[in-house]
């Protein structure tokens, strides 16, 4: 939902409420699928350099 239109914090928060309800359930992820899989992966770096946080 594009609420970027509707300037009244109160009338957009209602908006999106609104949408969110209507909207249909999200489907549970699958098994198959791991929880962190579209994380970034961390590249193995060289010893004795520090990563970057």
């Amino acid at each position: 939902m594009i609420t970027s239109n509707i300037e009244n914090k109160e009338e957009r928060k209602t908006a999106k409420r609104a949408a969110r309800k209507e909207a249909a359930p999200k489907a549970k992820r699958p098994a198959s699928v791991a929880r962190g899989s579209m994380k970034k992966k961390v590249k193995i770096m060289s010893k004795g350099q520090t990563r970057k946080r």
